[in-house]
């Protein structure tokens, strides 16, 4: 099996993992729910509504096709080029949301010492890092 492939499929794997936790929050699971969210001063700096996680799960389970797609592992209707610069900018993406916004999100955040920072510095921020350096590879490896 080609590396190539073990990457698309990991990176499917877990689009797809997160899309799917996305649903479970939608339908009224709690697990982690919170902990998925920033805080500022004790308070969370929104309230996730349904429409906003539908939404992210949408746009979860169109990154899980996307890589399918550019790794040719899946038919989209869409030039091979196309799919390649999407994924490209998808890593971009992933890449800038883990060196964060340098206040609450990020490697680079000042708060660190709520649930969510200390989750996003062991967990969300490093997860993003290696999903654009996967979808980087997938990128540029991209048969076009």
């Amino acid at each position: 099996m080609a590396l190539n492939t073990i990457i698309a499929g990991s990176l499917i794997a877990v689009f797809a993992g997160l899309a799917l936790i996305h649903i479970y929050w939608l339908f009224g699971g709690r697990v982690e729910q919170l902990a998925a969210i920033p805080e500022l001063d004790g308070k969370l700096i929104f309230e996730s509504t349904p429409l906003a996680t539908l939404m992210v799960a949408i746009g979860l389970g169109l990154c899980t096709l996307l890589i399918a797609g550019t790794a040719g592992m899946l038919a989209l209707p869409f030039a091979q080029a196309v799919l390649a610069w999407m994924t490209h900018g998808l890593a971009m993406v992933l890449l800038l949301r883990a060196i964060g916004d340098f206040r609450l999100v990020g490697s680079f955040k000042q708060i660190r010492d709520t649930r969510f920072a200390r989750l996003d510095t062991t967990l969300y921020s490093p997860l993003c890092l290696v999903l654009a350096i996967g979808a980087a590879i997938i990128s540029f490896t991209a048969h076009v």
